[in-house]
């Protein structure tokens, strides 16, 4: 699938992460009772949710299976930067073909491209709560829209994402990707 983010999936990761983990330094010192470009989520319970998310990668890349029900969450920056370490250290590790989520085969390029989406989008939400304009990095986003736009069905919206918003004509992919998946990046 060219031109997908399936192409390096792992090099795709690498970089969400590398993104992410930039945002997540501005975290130290900062109230984790802050507001987040997500309805409903403060900074603590966003980065809960990353840290869940990782560890579900994790999982997959080193078992091959994902249960359904997450261990408690670190809602803490330095977790994050550990169970990013140990990402990247299970993907050049050889993950395996397929990953079992619950009882659902999915190909672990797959999962790796997805979990690439789920990292540097909520690395954003994660800069813009700390008060932060930290963009989108616009080759990582022009990566990471068609994945988004593979993996983000309808039965997602109000659930895990908001409704799509409008982009002006020439924005960039870093805001179409924001936008397609409920974000305005001037927000």
């Amino acid at each position: 699938m060219t031109g997908t983010g399936l192409d390096d999936p792992g090099e795709l990761l690498e970089r969400s992460l590398a993104y992410a983990l930039g945002s997540v330094a501005g975290v130290e010192g900062t109230s984790l009772g802050r507001d987040t470009p997500c309805a409903g989520w403060d900074l603590g319970a966003l980065l809960g949710h990353l840290d869940d998310s990782l560890d579900a990668l994790y999982e997959g890349l080193t078992g091959g299976t994902i249960g359904l029900f997450p261990g408690a969450p670190e809602a803490a920056a330095c977790g994050f930067r550990r169970r990013a370490c140990a990402v990247l250290g299970a993907w050049a590790a050889g993950p395996p073909g397929r990953v079992l989520i619950g009882d659902r085969p999915l190909g672990t390029r797959v999962l790796a491209a997805t979990g690439a989406v789920e990292i540097a989008v909520h690395g954003w939400d994660v800069a813009r709560a700390c008060g932060r304009t930290r963009p989108l990095p616009v080759p990582l986003a022009a990566e990471l829209l068609p994945v988004a736009r593979l993996v983000v069905a309808d039965a997602d919206r109000g659930v895990r994402f908001a409704a799509p918003l409008a982009v002006p004509a020439g924005a960039g992919a870093d805001e179409r990707l924001l936008a397609f998946l409920g974000r305005r990046a001037g927000d």
